[in-house]
This record gives C-alpha cells, sequence and structure tokens, in this order.
C-alpha cells in the first residue's frame, strides 16, 4: 500500500489532470464552434526555397504547405498535460515508475511532457508575431523541447548526491537553450514597422510577459529544490509546487494566446 504522502499526491495528479482536461474540451468546443474568429485563424506555414529561373538564375522563393489549426493546437497544450497527469495516477505500473523517479528526486515523465506541451505553445506564440517558416518553427520546437531536457538531465546527474557537490551544468545549459526561441520573435517584432507595433493587441503582449513570467518560475522551484531551501528540502514538496505552476501558468497562457487568435 502507498504511503499516505504518495497516495495524496496520486489524487492531486488525478485532479490537476481534470482540470486540465476540462479547459482543453472547453477551448475545442469553441475553436470549432462558437468563435468563428478562432476557427478561422490558420496561419499559412511557408516552406521556403531556392529555384532557378531561366535568365535569372537562383531565386529564392516559397510555397504554402499547410494551415496552422491554431485553436485546437491551443486546447493540445492543455491536453497533453491531462494526459501526463493521468499516465501517472491512473495506471499501476506508471504510478509505481513515478513513485519510484520521486524516491531518487527525479521525474522524467515531467520533463517529457513539458518538452512537448511547451514547445507547442512557443510555436503557436511565435506564429503570432509573424514566424510562418517551417523550418525555423521546427528549430524553435526542438530546441525548446532541449531546454526542457536538460532539467531531466540535471535531474538524472544530480540524483542522491549532497548539496555541495551538485552539478549545475545541465540547468546553464538548459537556460541558454530556452533564450533562442525568443531571439528569434524579438527580431520579428524589431523588424515590423510601428504602424504593426501599434496595432498588436494588448494581450498579445499580455502572452509574452505571461510566458516569460510565468515559465521562469519553474526554474526557481529547482533552484529552490537543489537549494533545499525550507520546504523544498523535501522534493516531494516541490513536485507539488510544479503541479500547481503548470496549472495555474498554463491555464493563464493557454486562453490568453487562445483570444490571441482573434488579433487583427
Amino acid at each position: 500500500m502507498l504511503p499516505l504522502e504518495l497516495q495524496k499526491l496520486r489524487k492531486f495528479n488525478m485532479i490537476m489532470g481534470a482540470l486540465h482536461l476540462i479547459q482543453g474540451i472547453m477551448m475545442i468546443f469553441l475553436a470549432t464552434t462558437v468563435i468563428a474568429n478562432i476557427a478561422n485563424f490558420k496561419p499559412e506555414i511557408i516552406q521556403y526555397y531556392l529555384d532557378f529561373i531561366p535568365g535569372q538564375g537562383l531565386v529564392a522563393s516559397s510555397k504554402v504547405l499547410f494551415t496552422l489549426p491554431f485553436g485546437i493546437l491551443v486546447a493540445c497544450f492543455l491536453l497533453l498535460s491531462a494526459g501526463a497527469h493521468a499516465l501517472i495516477s491512473i495506471p499501476k505500473k506508471t504510478n509505481a515508475i513515478y513513485n519510484a523517479d520521486l524516491a531518487q528526486g527525479i521525474n522524467k515523465f515531467r520533463w517529457f511532457e513539458y518538452a512537448l506541451s511547451s514547445s507547442v505553445m512557443i510555436v503557436l506564440i511565435s506564429t503570432l508575431f509573424g514566424v510562418y517558416d517551417i523550418a525555423t518553427l521546427v528549430l524553435i520546437f526542438v530546441v525548446n523541447a532541449t531546454m526542457n531536457l536538460f532539467g531531466l538531465v540535471m535531474e538524472q546527474l544530480n540524483a542522491g548526491k549532497a548539496k555541495g557537490k551538485l552539478n549545475w551544468g545541465p540547468f546553464v545549459w538548459g537556460s541558454f537553450a530556452g533564450l533562442a526561441p525568443w531571439f528569434v520573435i524579438i527580431l520579428y517584432m524589431s523588424g515590423a514597422s510601428s504602424d504593426v507595433v501599434n496595432a498588436v493587441p494588448w494581450f498579445v503582449w499580455a502572452i509574452v510577459i505571461t510566458y516569460f513570467i510565468a515559465f521562469n518560475t519553474f526554474p526557481v522551484n529547482m533552484v529552490l529544490q537543489y537549494k533545499r531551501v525550507g520546504k523544498w528540502s523535501n522534493y516531494l514538496y516541490g513536485e507539488r509546487t510544479y503541479i500547481v505552476l503548470s496549472l495555474v501558468a498554463k491555464s493563464i497562457l493557454a486562453w490568453l494566446v487562445l483570444f490571441g487568435a482573434m488579433q487583427p
């Protein structure tokens, strides 16, 4: 039988997963039936390539590959989290793996889920600022996923280590990788005319600020865990904090981004 603390954590994961699931279903409903602007907002994703034109030689060309189902992908952002919570709390086998990892100060399920969900979100935010090139979006997705996987490596390298013998390398390099998508977004923002910048709705700027602040609270939580500050000396306290941060940050961000589809 599971210790009481792990029983409570399992129930907590189920509740948080249900809250993510309800919101995800609501967003699919809104994005497909109720709000036409969201349903119709499907940015065209473009591929750039070199083409040969007689008399001109090689010239830069482009073609539309597909339209991005923006509203559906915002819902998927939350549904991925719901699926992860279900995976670690409902099946006994994966719940046992989850608990065994927690005892070592590791949660690989968290980092794999973050690698997928946060990468989907940063891609969606990028499209709101005009990043439609498929190659750039793929790189943004991969670099952001890599940032999160550095978090997993951080936990794996430091499992069971004393406070003074921690290896902070993965944390540093993960933080460095996490800046790359923002550099791309800033490049696109800085290239826009003043008329375009002035026309951007307030909630699009709110998206950027919310994402930047909310998702920077996750590394703060990790630092508090490894510094073993107060209640964070118990790894399970940090785990519950990750879960709360995930729900709050993702919920606020997802709704802002969903209505960001109503931009001019």
